[in-house]
């Protein structure tokens, strides 16, 4: 059972994560939702199109203008709050590194830290044990934030996946974070070239086997980008089949931008998989 906010989930339960970015910078709606109206509008339309979490993130993942942790805060606190009176059943998430941005998100209602660089701030774990909000244990390969990887290696990319996420979820739930809200990431193109994100999309059945839930952040992303040679914005369908096997693989957590595709593939894969009736079903009946 995976309990995140007010929500729970059970074990086959295919849950989205939408993407709302309040950078003026982000690799791909370029700032589409850095101000306020934009920005809740897109909340809406995701919770509208099946996502149960919103991740909101005041820093952009690669290279670029320098963001502090007092403007990373001002960036994404008044805009927890504001969804939180907005959208008091939505998950929150808030996808940051740093324990000062974290502690300020949690005072005014966030359910969820997304800690995408594998916990260069050891006290952001120690910040969701205080609120007892859940936690996203990524790998990025020891990378510091906002870094592109340069000739990275591993002797077993899976093996060191399993060795730093499962590690970083056990130390969190040790300091008191509930372990039924803490998931596992193994960090698409984080400290990554494309052959190991690939290699991590098939092994994805290892990660499932820990018996923490998995999430996937794949929309778009340059593994996706490299293997078809395609650019940013024509990444869709390469995302939704790399979504299809991940979940096909026993993935739960799929971080997005694409709400209302994501979750026709997600819906359909758990139908073929038996965990869900057809929507309808006349077909033969009549």
């Amino acid at each position: 059972m995976l309990r995140l906010g007010r929500r729970e989930f059970d074990a086959h339960e295919p849950v989205i994560m939408a993407i709302v970015n309040r950078t003026p910078d982000s690799f791909y709606d370029q700032g589409a939702t850095f101000q306020d109206e934009p920005a809740l509008a897109r909340v809406e339309q995701a919770v509208a199109e099946g996502a149960a979490i919103v991740d909101i993130g005041g820093v952009k993942a690669g290279p670029g203008e320098e963001v502090d942790a007092e403007e990373e805060a001002r960036r994404t606190v008044g805009f927890v709050a504001e969804v939180r009176r907005r959208f008091p059943d939505v998950i929150i998430s808030v996808d940051t590194w740093r324990h000062e941005v974290g502690e300020a998100v949690c005072e005014v209602g966030a359910d969820l830290l997304n800690d995408a660089w594998g916990g260069v701030d050891p006290k952001l774990a120690e910040i969701a044990a205080r609120y007892k909000v859940g936690m996203v244990c990524t790998h990025a390969g020891g990378a510091e934030p906002r870094t592109r990887p340069h000739r990275a290696t591993y002797d077993d990319v899976m093996a060191d996946i399993l060795d730093v996420t499962v590690e970083y979820a056990e130390r969190a739930v040790a300091l008191g974070v509930p372990r039924e809200s803490v998931l596992i990431d193994p960090g698409h193109d984080f400290g990554k070239n494309t052959r190991h994100s690939l290699e991590a999309t098939r092994r994805l059945p290892e990660m499932v086997e820990t018996g923490w839930p998995v999430l996937v952040s794949l929309s778009n992303k340059d593994f996706v980008g490299e293997t078809l040679d395609k650019p940013v914005k024509e990444r869709v369908i390469g995302t939704l089949a790399t979504t299809a096997v991940s979940a096909w693989l026993g993935a739960q957590v799929y971080r997005v931008h694409e709400v209302a595709e994501t979750r026709q593939v997600l819906d359909m894969v758990a139908s073929i998989a038996g965990h869900r009736p057809p929507a309808v079903a006349r077909r033969g009946l009549a």
